[in-house]
């Protein structure tokens, strides 16, 4: 039995027992996470096909390790422009062992409590409030304005290192 599931906006072959690379996903090492994009499903039925997603299906996978990829260096170049760009990335991954495929809306049983591969996003709290005996008012100053020394009132010549010849 393999399914076919979307993780960081790519797809992947999986069967149980696969270790994969994904992009990062949150969890510590140990962890169960449910996969739940599950886009195709082959096994003792036959095959399904998903529009876009199979309802009920999910993979469940524990996490491994939270590393990072292999270096790639970007370089941009155009010739006879002087024009020269470096730039390098290494993308955190995450390492996956899938332990099964589930289908029919079970949950995955075993390890650490589950949870899904997509985190929920946090709202910020806000700051703790400070006490009145810590907090102290920041004392208020004005900036005084800068006077700047006034240039020589000659006039420049356009050629650097040439003054212009005063009239008479």
């Amino acid at each position: 039995m393999f399914a076919v599931i979307k993780a960081g906006g790519k797809q992947y072959r999986v069967a149980a027992n696969d270790v994969i690379k994904l992009e990062k996903i949150s969890g510590e090492p140990g962890d169960i996470v449910e996969l739940g994009q599950v886009l195709m499903l082959s096994g003792d039925k036959g095959v399904e096909i998903g529009n876009p997603l199979l309802a009920g299906v999910t993979v469940a996978a524990e996490v491994l390790r939270q590393e990072k990829g292999d270096t790639i260096i970007i370089f941009k170049k155009r010739r006879r422009h002087h024009y020269r760009r470096r730039n390098g990335h290494r993308q955190n991954l995450t390492s996956v062992k899938i332990t099964e495929i589930l289908t029919e809306g079970r949950k995955p049983d075993g390890g650490k409590a589950s949870k899904p591969a997509v985190a929920p996003k946090e709202t910020k709290a806000s700051p703790p409030e400070a006490s009145a005996e810590t907090a102290s008012p920041a004392p208020a100053r004005a900036k005084a304005p800068v006077k700047r020394a006034k240039a020589d009132s000659a006039p420049k010549s356009k050629i650097p290192g040439k003054a212009k010849p005063k009239s008479k």
